[in-house]
């Protein structure tokens, strides 16, 4: 199980390392004015979010789901689990919101401005400290 709980480990982090890099190439994309830019963005944000994030994201479900799996029993009656499962399923959500701004911005059909996508950024970073408190404190 320890093997599992450091691969759950690893595939968070690279997760969260596109979920928090991926908002910010919206921001410049949503500033760039050159069509040279424009191009560049939209294949770096696709290859970010097709061949690191949803991978990552992928190998963290699997991997936490087979935790859940070997630890049913101790954690099924605890609060602490079902609101880190919650916040989970949000961010998958905010992965799938990303995912819908990828191909917005491959269309050139963003109407968002760089304001948004600064805020947008900020949102995974709320969900990983309550996380991170939930499993290693947690406070009920």
């Amino acid at each position: 199980m320890l093997w599992i709980k450091a691969f759950h480990i690893i595939a968070v982090i690279c997760w969260f390392a596109a979920l928090f890099y991926l908002p910010r190439l919206f921001v410049y994309h949503a500033m760039s004015d050159d069509n040279t830019s424009n191009e560049r963005f939209k294949v770096m944000e696709r290859k970010l979010y097709r061949a690191i994030a949803t991978p990552a994201m992928l190998a963290t479900l699997v991997l936490g789901g087979a935790l859940v799996h070997y630890q049913w029993e101790l954690i099924k009656v605890t609060y602490w689990f079902w609101c880190k499962l919650a916040l989970v399923i949000v961010l998958v959500g905010y992965h799938h919101m990303c995912g819908a701004h990828v191909k917005r911005f491959a269309r050139d059909a963003n109407t968002r401005s760089d304001r948004y996508f600064r805020v947008f950024n900020e949102l995974p970073v709320l969900a990983l400290i309550a996380i991170v408190i939930l499993v290693v404190v947690k406070p009920f």
